[in-house]
């Protein structure tokens, strides 16, 4: 059995990266906000299983800093440890570009995916009000940052 490949998105991904968004999220990205963060250079990588799409990061890079924008897990696939595999490998993209901190905005609601930033020592910083579309108008954004462990398997 072969391991899932992790490899550069491209524009040939999208219809599936949207696929996968629209049943993971009740306010998906678009087509255009994949096509964009593409021509806009973000670090855009899908991981892919036997010609399956399991997940999907997208980070922007700033100055000595990621900013970790969407990542997700196709639904039917999550709690099998894909996530954080997908968080291994932004890590290993940061050590790549010397970018010492992440940074990422969570639904302040979203109580699975704050527990996994947090036991990947991510520490709550800021709130942004009112950053997400809601069904009931904007639901704040909680904003997490960490250091990057400088070698795989650290501990920060």
């Amino acid at each position: 059995m072969s391991l899932p490949l992790l490899r550069a998105m491209t524009l040939a991904d999208v219809d599936a990266v949207v696929a996968v968004e629209a049943t993971a999220y009740e306010f998906p990205w678009t087509r255009g906000n994949f096509v964009d963060s593409l021509a806009a250079g973000y670090e855009a990588w899908v991981l892919v299983d036997a010609g399956v799409l399991v997940g999907y990061y997208i980070a922007m890079v700033g100055v000595d800093e990621m900013h970790l924008l969407n990542i997700t897990v196709a639904p039917p696939l999550q709690r099998h440890g894909w996530g954080r595999r997908l968080l291994d490998e932004l890590d290993a993209r940061c050590r790549t570009l010397v970018l010492p901190i992440v940074w990422l905005e969570v639904r302040a609601g979203n109580e699975r995916a704050i527990s996994v930033y947090l036991r990947r020592g991510f520490q709550p910083v800021g709130r942004r009000r009112g950053y997400y579309p809601a069904a009931q108008g904007r639901e704040d954004a909680m904003v997490m940052n960490r250091r990057v462990p400088q070698e795989a398997g650290d501990v920060v």
